[in-house]
């Protein structure tokens, strides 16, 4: 009884439209009214005690960090860069975007600001050369989504905190998996490319010259990871001191070195910091609320042995979990379904074997996937507003790379080493 009342409510509410933070809130509310004893302000208690977390502060500064750096000039010597190693082949401009993608997710750990920062130029740069609207789109909005795979990563930050796996081999384990979806984004791209005869960028072929030339011109940008990661595996901070020293150097960086961050540039990064840390705050802290209630009524060992009872081999457990985290992906965003499902998957998946640190790659690759299917898909939505695209035509265009990101998804989950090599080989 209590179990129908709470997902009848939340399913109830997410289909008449009501904000994901307010539903959760809500579902946790009528469930422990008409389905409990407890008392109803519980909810309240959980949701700001929730947020009283040293780790969380990771998550506004990164994303200030990311907002400062795509200011600040640095997006546009990572696409300069990009240009020069990949800008040469057919398609080129398909593939400096994902190229430059990958480079600014290494900074700013979120999938739609990658969108924002590259595609808001990459994006008018291709249909300017030709290319279809709705590929130009869907290339960005699909390289947006390793934001949250390659480290650091806001995900990987909160899927840390909520299971008490070590933030730093989540931040290791994450690096080869999102190489693979690149590289495979970039492989699309290209046939995609040659098919329709787009052409490369306008340059004369490959020149290490030019790499070196355009990698001195970015030496600033790329330091940041260094930092970060270098500072977290060396013991010099923690990856919330990171965040903060990610934030307070692109600051330095823009303002100082490149000189293009104004002062009113600063005021509307924080600004947009705090608008969006607000509503993610209020996201979790309701997430938490709803996920305290369904761990008190037992709901994710219930499910656990529904799981177990269908199959105990690992592999099959994976399979219907990738599966069900897909279906989630298109309809919840990724901050709540990382609250909701962590708890109730971790312990699932520890049970049979899988190790937290591979499964924490398995759950946010899933998610991230989730950025491009509608009808949440919010890289695409974002594309579709800083490209000025139509909706329809981006959900055609990532079609291709939707496909490729499963097939990278399956190899992530089947292949443990790809996600636990790096952090057995520093831990």
């Amino acid at each position: 009884m209590t179990v129908a009342l709470l997902f009848g409510t939340l399913f109830i509410c997410l289909l008449i439209g009501v904000p994901i933070a307010i539903s959760l809130g809500v579902a946790a509310l009528v469930a422990i009214y008409f389905g409990s004893t407890l008392p109803l302000e519980i909810i309240s208690q959980k949701a700001f005690t929730s947020l009283d977390s040293f780790p969380l502060l990771a998550i506004p500064f990164f994303m200030l960090a990311g907002i400062l750096m795509g200011k600040g000039g640095v997006s546009k010597r990572l696409l300069n860069l990009a240009t020069t190693i990949v800008g040469w082949i057919t398609g080129g401009l398909s593939a400096v975007t994902i190229v430059a993608s990958m480079f600014f997710a290494a900074i700013s750990g979120s999938g739609p600001a990658t969108v924002a920062a590259i595609g808001g130029f990459m994006i008018p740069e291709m249909i300017r050369k030709r290319y279809d609207s709705g590929f130009a789109a869907a290339v960005s909005a699909s390289a947006g989504s390793i934001g949250v795979i390659i480290p650091p990563s806001i995900p990987f930050v909160l899927f840390g905190v909520i299971g008490s796996v070590s933030v730093g081999s989540l931040f290791l384990a994450g690096v080869i998996p999102g190489l693979l979806i690149g590289i495979g984004l970039i492989i699309t791209s290209y046939i995609i490319a040659k098919k329709k005869g787009y052409v490369a960028q306008d340059i004369d072929g490959f020149s290490m010259k030019d790499v070196l030339k355009a990698t001195f011109d970015a030496k600033w940008a790329l330091l940041i990871p260094v930092i970060i990661l270098g500072g977290i595996y060396g013991g010099i901070f923690s990856p919330t001191e990171a965040a903060v020293v990610a934030a307070v150097y692109a600051f330095f960086v823009g303002k100082f070195v490149y000189k293009e961050l104004s002062w009113e540039d600063v005021f509307e990064s924080f600004r947009e910091s705090v608008v969006i840390n607000a509503t993610t705050m209020i996201i979790i802290g309701l997430s938490v609320s709803f996920a305290y209630f369904m761990t008190l009524e037992q709901i994710p060992g219930q499910l656990a042995q529904i799981l177990t009872d269908l199959s105990s081999n690992p592999l099959v457990i994976l399979l219907l979990i990738n599966i069900l985290l897909l279906i989630v992906g298109m309809f919840i965003d990724t901050i709540s379904a990382l609250v909701v499902l962590t708890p109730i998957l971790l312990p699932i998946v520890t049970e049979v074997g899988v190790d937290p640190v591979h499964f924490g790659v398995i759950l946010v690759a899933n998610l991230a996937i989730g950025f491009i299917t509608p009808p949440l898909g919010v890289n695409l939505f974002v594309a579709s507003s800083v490209g000025n695209v139509k909706f329809e035509k981006i959900v055609v265009g990532v079609i291709p790379f939707l496909l490729t990101m499963i097939i990278c998804l399956l190899l992530i989950t089947y292949v443990p080493a790809l996600s636990t090599w790096l952090p057995g080989l520093f831990g």
